[in-house]
């Protein structure tokens, strides 16, 4: 939502649910749904955290909280539609749920990249507190 422009962002979101469930016809899923299981398939479990311990930095795999995982998620496909090429932005928005819920596409790939890192740093997890 660009300038607290809620109409026109509720415009776009409904109609990108419409455009995604008719690119998946075979789905018997409800636009709702496909939209909910999407964002499922883009919700990251973990990420990491720069934590400072004796002059070196270390970066922390933690748990993130529910709401933070909400939000992360819908950040990560907002900013990731606008990074498609398509004609509107209901096209491109459409595009990225039907992405995700095929798991692939640039939000999917965000959270298997964080899940990653998390994964790389595990030795460090010792150090949250």
């Amino acid at each position: 939502m660009y300038d607290g422009k809620k109409n026109i962002a509720y415009t776009i979101f409904y109609s990108a649910l419409e455009i995604a469930k008719s690119k998946l016809p075979n789905e018997e899923k409800s636009a709702l749904e496909i939209w909910k299981k999407a964002l499922e398939n883009i919700t990251p479990q973990v990420e990491v955290k720069s934590r400072r311990v004796g002059g070196a930095t270390f970066q922390v795999p933690t748990e993130i909280r529910p709401d933070r995982k909400e939000s992360i998620s819908m950040k990560n496909l907002i900013i990731y539609s606008r990074k498609r090429g398509g004609k509107t932005m209901a096209d491109k928005l459409a595009a990225e749920i039907v992405d995700a819920f095929n798991e692939q596409g640039g939000a999917f790939k965000r959270k298997e990249d964080m899940h990653k890192m998390a994964e790389a740093n595990r030795a460090f997890a010792h150090f949250r507190f």
